[in-house]
């Protein structure tokens, strides 16, 4: 079973307190291919300009990724140039340059169209909603949103909230989106207004799933060194989707699991620039982190205390 990521293909230049990389692989289609593809065969469609170094893709047409989808365009590609100080859990941009992203319109190849599980990453939510348009009839569909988006594009990010199963956005985003102090609240709200699954990321604090019966909780692994931050959301997205994938069950025991497999790859994935963690990890490495988050909330209840 493959999954379908439509999103941005980037350049990225990150300087953090342990050190910097400059035009390395970026895009919240890069971070989930790579890091769905330890699960499953993964399908991307996105853009670049004709300056991509290409050959630094092979590693993920290594892994299982089919790049039909990736439009090559004329022109330069998108770049983001970031820092991070000692708070990891935010970025300080200082420079992006949306080169031929800002004109992407995403074209689902034929053989895409049937895929049975879909992300569609962080990108303008009329270009979500176009994609829905162009492939058939999807097992799951999940979104990625912003405070940009939120801001710019609600009644659109509304209309998408109808036409999707599951959202995926951080704290903030969703306090933004919801005007709801109170993430309960707001999970609640979004349940309401189309998606039957909201996935609230909260960085170093770990991440909480709402259904509309259930809430569920994943902490965050207690790493000793974070490198990079970046794209660790897109890689839980990507353990999270691929793991649905690879299994084929959508029981709400199966998703439980696959929230702890993202929390798993967002863990690996900042221990790296780039996606150089993603590439290098194994399935055992993977197994073995998902044991350790099983032992990290294990306990036995105490029981006529």
């Amino acid at each position: 079973m493959s999954v379908l990521v439509v999103g941005s293909v980037a350049l990225d230049s990150v300087e953090t307190p342990f050190g910097k990389a400059d035009e390395v692989l970026g895009g919240s289609a890069n971070y989930f291919a790579a890091s769905a593809s330890h699960q499953t065969a993964v399908q991307l469609v996105g853009v670049v300009g004709s300056d991509y170094p290409m050959d630094k893709l092979e590693p993920l047409r290594a892994r299982g990724v089919d790049l039909a989808g990736l439009e090559r365009a004329e022109g330069e590609s998108f770049r983001w140039r970031g820092r991070y100080r000692h708070d990891l859990n935010s970025a300080e941009t200082l420079e992006t340059r949306l080169g031929v992203f800002s004109h992407f319109k995403p074209k689902i190849p034929t053989q895409f169209k049937s895929a049975e599980y879909v992300f569609l990453a962080n990108i303008d939510p009329r270009l979500q909603i176009d994609v829905l348009s162009q492939v058939e009839r999807p097992k799951l569909v999940a979104c990625d949103t912003m405070n940009f988006w939120i801001e710019s594009r609600r009644p659109d990010l509304l209309t998408l909230l109808g036409k999707v199963d599951l959202i995926t956005l951080n704290d903030a985003e969703a306090r933004q989106l919801t005007e709801q102090a109170n993430l309960v609240q707001a999970a609640r709200w979004i349940l309401e207004r189309g998606p039957k699954t909201v996935l609230i990321k909260k960085g170093e604090h770990g991440a909480f799933m709402f259904t509309k019966d259930s809430v569920f909780f994943a902490p965050a692994y207690p790493l000793e060194s974070v490198f990079d931050p970046t794209g660790a959301g897109d890689s839980f997205a990507g353990g999270f989707m691929g793991w649905l994938a690879r299994t084929g069950d959508l029981s709400e025991a199966n998703m439980r699991r696959a929230v702890v497999v993202g929390s798993a790859m967002g863990s690996f994935v900042v221990e790296g620039f780039s996606i150089k963690r993603l590439l290098e990890v194994s399935r055992e490495d993977i197994e073995n982190r998902v044991q350790d988050f099983h032992q990290l909330v294990a306990f036995d209840r105490a029981l006529g205390a």
